[in-house]
């Protein structure tokens, strides 16, 4: 261990910083956040740092280093182009005891800043002790990612609550349990919920009765294939999971960031194959959760768009089970969006219509005149089985039988295909395409041949045309 990893209390502490440019300023920046008494001295200040001074944030001491300004300092930072002078710095510092950091120049200093994760009063500190400040930076990005947003919160009411824990356990493996259970429980889902009144009760219902556990359900909107498109929000609760359910919509590289020990159990539905009854789902749902443990439903796309999300929580609440949910990106979005294909443009289309192709088999109850309107583009989910139908209706109700119209096959993945041609043809098109699979029909589709992105990335990897035109 090259360093020694420390955490400086600054507060009302003095701190010399030799420099007054941009990367001085990133510097004092994280000084005034840690509290310090920042002193300057710089020939001259960049426009950030004059606005400091002007407002009495920070002290302009001087235009000139000079030895004595390293008197009743804590710290001291060179940040300057002159090589020279921060040498100097560096020695008159070093002789006087003083933990210095010469900016950029690992050999000079006396301590070193980390790249930092901030949760105060939680922080998370990553050094590569000056040998590789990227791979440092990209680490601190990825934890960014995994640790939610409010975990500073969590550990304040923690705090305030470690008193009556310690009243309440005397032993101090006990009181870990009490911890380990409320960290990762139904207290951390109301708090990242924002709902710090209710994670005060629980952990007052937690002292009060130790040993019964609740669980709870997070439904989860795994977005539409691609694992980079599922949420930081959804990724951190399926670390979290003890039970993940999950739809054949579900990618396979989405189902590998749930936590490897996590139960994963699939109640999917598919066409022409056997499938989970829906009360058996929520049955299941509730029946896991009674038992204390920490539920994640895994939906395709949006759990609220099309995915019977809402009857899902519905049986929860009857219950009596706590619930949560974490938006997802909708088919419609995300395959579109990997397509090339704007759902609204001001030349084309002022409105999108999301619909879903399992509709009732006599047709009844559907509004053909409003869906055949020109100018607005229909994105229809879970509609190749009926395509012959839906292209039928909408031609003989007015739309164009020349309507561009694509078939978005494995939306947003590495086999992703776009099937395009005119709405006589849709039914063709939604054969030949792979499932699952989404409709899109408007004059928007006429865009896909110019904005198209992700196929040409999947092209160059498999050497094969993913887009296939029926005119």
């Amino acid at each position: 261990m090259n360093y020694l990893p420390l955490f400086a209390d600054l507060k009302q502490k003095p701190v010399l910083v030799v420099g007054g440019g941009d990367v001085a300023a990133r510097k004092i920046e994280l000084l005034r956040r840690a509290g310090a008494r920042v002193r300057i001295a710089a020939r001259e200040l960049c426009d950030e740092l004059a606005r400091l001074v002007e407002s009495d944030e920070v002290t302009w001491l001087a235009e000139a280093f000079t030895e004595t300004q390293l008197e009743r300092v804590f710290l001291v930072i060179a940040a300057t182009d002159d090589a020279a002078l921060n040498a100097r710095v560096f020695d008159a510092a070093t002789q006087r005891y003083l933990l210095v950091n010469v900016v950029d120049d690992q050999p000079k200093c006396s301590f070193i800043f980390p790249s930092i994760v901030d949760r105060s009063p939680l922080v998370v500190a990553i050094s590569s002790g000056g040998t590789a400040p990227v791979l440092a930076r990209l680490l601190r990005e990825k934890l960014e990612a995994l640790l939610p947003a409010r975990l500073g919160q969590m550990a304040e009411i923690a705090g305030q609550w470690r008193d009556k824990v310690k009243q309440r356990f005397g032993k101090m493996s006990e009181r870990r349990r009490f911890w380990e259970t409320a960290f990762n429980g139904q207290f951390a889902s109301q708090v990242a919920a924002g709902d710090e009144y209710g994670a005060k009760r629980t952990l007052d219902a937690s002292l009060d009765h130790p040993q019964r556990g609740q669980g709870e359900i997070i439904l989860v909107g795994a977005g539409p294939g691609d694992s980079g498109l599922l949420t930081l929000r959804g990724l951190q609760v399926m670390q979290q999971a003890d039970v993940v359910l999950y739809d054949h919509l579900v990618s396979e590289e989405i189902l590998e960031l749930a936590r490897r020990d996590a139960d994963k159990i699939c109640v999917g539905k598919r066409a022409g194959a056997h499938s989970v009854a829906q009360e058996e789902t929520n049955q299941l749902l509730v029946s896991l959760a009674a038992k204390g443990k920490r539920v994640v439903r895994l939906k395709g796309g949006d759990p609220f768009i099309f995915g019977r999300g809402g009857e899902e929580l519905q049986a929860a609440a009857a219950a009596g089970i706590p619930f949560q949910v974490v938006p997802g990106v909708t088919a419609a979005a995300g395959a579109t969006a990997y397509a090339g294909i704007p759902l609204t443009h001001r030349d084309y289309a002022q409105s999108v219509l999301f619909i879903t192709g399992h509709c009732r088999t006599d047709g009844a109850g559907i509004d053909w005149p409003s869906l055949a309107r020109a100018r607005q583009t229909l994105a229809i989910y879970m509609g190749t089985v009926k395509a012959a139908e839906i292209s039928r209706e909408l031609i003989a109700h007015g739309r164009g039988a020349d309507t561009p119209v694509a078939v978005i096959g494995r939306g947003t993945r590495q086999d992703q295909q776009v099937l395009t041609g005119s709405l006589a043809n849709l039914e063709q098109l939604a054969l030949s395409a792979p499932t699952p699979a989404l409709l899109v029909i408007g004059e928007v589709v006429n865009l896909h041949a110019q904005l198209a992105w992700f196929q040409h990335s999947a092209q160059s990897a498999t050497r094969e045309s993913a887009v296939v035109n029926l005119a």
